[in-house]
């Protein structure tokens, strides 16, 4: 079993957050480390968002993937210096996301990218097919909110759900980094050929 100081140390790696936060937040869920890691990630989250707000990353790389010849991506992910856009970490990011890229196909990388013709369409679509099966007026808007959502997990990178690990999504991914290094992080955008396809 870990002693204290090494699961503090791996709080920290693991989080990015301070020897004290680190320590009063394993000490205050009595020693359960991962409660006190999805603590940690939560805050440092949102710190990063907070800093997110009003930075902006115009650093970063363009990383490319190709599978077996057939798939081809190229994403690039947005930092705030070159120091960070060198780390194991980041670059561990943006392969990450190429390879969602590749095997999940979205179409675009956030919800506000999606033309408004497209989203309206989407939308009365799911509405004429609730109301098509009979479902009462009153519930129809939380079905078509509910279809909208499965749509975006579909069509959407940063809501899709991560291929690694289906907890949790390319957003969340990213925004783990982003609170990890301190450091605004974004997918910018994202580029996907597939071998014959016009």
């Amino acid at each position: 079993m870990a002693s204290q100081a090494e699961l503090i140390k791996k709080l920290r790696e693991e989080t990015g957050a301070g020897i004290l936060d680190a320590k009063k937040t394993l000490e205050s869920m009595g020693g359960d480390y991962d409660k006190a890691l999805s603590i940690l990630k939560a805050k440092g989250i949102e710190r990063a968002e907070k800093k997110a707000a009003e930075r902006t990353a115009k650093d970063g790389t363009i990383k490319t993937y190709v599978h077996n010849g057939k798939v081809g991506v190229m994403v690039e992910l947005n930092c705030e210096t070159d120091f960070v856009a060198r780390t194991p970490q980041f670059q561990d990011v943006a392969h990450a996301v190429a390879l969602q890229i590749a095997a999940m196909n979205p179409k675009y990388v956030s919800v506000e990218e999606i033309p408004a013709d497209v989203l309206e369409t989407q939308k009365k679509t799911f509405t004429d097919a609730t109301l098509a099966e009979g479902k009462p007026a009153n519930i129809v808007e939380k079905i078509v909110a509910g279809k909208l959502d499965k749509y975006f997990g579909e069509a959407v990178l940063l809501k899709q759900p991560y291929i690694k690990d289906d907890k949790q999504t390319i957003e969340e991914l990213v925004k783990g980094a982003s609170a990890q290094t301190g450091e605004k992080i974004i997918v910018r955008r994202f580029t996907r050929y597939v071998l014959g396809e016009d």
